[in-house]
């Protein structure tokens, strides 16, 4: 089954929300529980009833009760989290930070703040939870609140060509930077430039990320088994490692022993929306890591 009920957004979101996401899981209340997280795109998030702490590019944020926007991860960031699980949220495609909230990409690379920073009153969006809703209802209001502010807001739509970039991440992020450029008619700077802007990396970074989560989801047991070329996506063991620790902090064998469970949700989501993109798996199918077909929890 999988860790958390992700989709795709509703069909007036598409053009800046890449998934949809809702977990909750309990959990004692004395004990606090430690992983990482490390994703590849930027999020609108809610959190509720649970004490979170996150080691950001700022410094530890502790986090209770609050909707905040994350932006995307050079390097996996440690974190705790006591009492469970319960969290919505909407991952956002490259370059709507921005268009969005008015926060640069390059700004928030390893970085949390509240959606108080983008002029958003904190209880407007974490005021969209209560005790007596449904998981699918809380995050279908999330998901009609960004709507109503994109009407109001009119933002244009994300750059076409961060798109692009992201879909030839998920493809191949053995291709050449410079093949990519050519084969969409724009110079190299042209791609660094947009890369910074939507990524808030450089357009190496990102494809060596997407090597390595790729690589990490199939080590947590949330990829396709028949793609057999994530290995071969390294020059040897030697530079497999290297990359890895960079991002993790440690070798696949250490991270493969000790796997976070949070990692691994997260891990889940990009792999499942991934191979939707590839046109792999249709929305909604069962995934390669699963037993069965994931059906929602009837509503009430």
């Amino acid at each position: 089954m999988p860790l958390a009920f992700n989709r795709p957004p509703v069909e007036r979101l598409e053009p800046w929300v890449g998934r949809s996401i809702v977990a909750v899981a309990h959990a004692p209340g004395d004990i606090t529980l430690h992983g990482l997280l490390c994703n590849d795109a930027s999020y609108l998030r809610s959190a509720v009833d649970v004490d979170w702490s996150v080691e950001t590019a700022d410094g530890m944020l502790a986090i209770r009760d609050e909707t905040f926007l994350c932006g995307q991860h050079s390097k996996a960031m440690p974190l705790g989290y006591c009492g469970g699980i319960k969290v919505a949220g909407l991952m956002l495609r490259p370059g709507a930070l921005h268009t969005l909230f008015g926060l640069e990409e390059a700004g928030m690379v390893d970085r949390i703040r509240g959606i108080a920073a983008a002029g958003i009153p904190d209880e407007e969006v974490t005021g969209l939870y209560s005790p007596d809703i449904t998981p699918h209802q809380w995050l279908e209001r999330i998901e009609d609140w960004l709507a109503t502010r994109i009407a109001v807001i009119d933002p244009p739509p994300p750059d076409p060509l961060s798109q692009a970039f992201e879909l030839q991440a998920f493809a191949d992020p053995n291709k050449s930077i410079h093949e990519f450029a050519e084969a969409h008619d724009i110079s190299v700077r042209t791609l660094e430039r947009m890369t910074k802007r939507d990524f808030g990396l450089t357009p190496k970074q990102v494809m060596r990320r997407a090597r390595i989560l790729d690589l990490a989801a199939q080590l947590c047991g949330v990829a396709d088994e028949q793609e057999e070329d994530i290995l071969l996506r390294f020059f040897d063991d030697a530079h497999l490692i290297r990359e890895f620790r960079a991002f993790f902090g440690m070798t696949p064998g250490v991270f493969k022993r000790n796997r976070s469970g949070l990692l691994t949700l997260s891990l889940e989501i990009r792999q499942a929306r991934r191979l939707e993109i590839l046109e792999k798996i249709e929305p909604g199918a069962v995934r390669p890591w699963m037993r069965r077909a994931f059906h929602p929890a009837p509503e009430g």
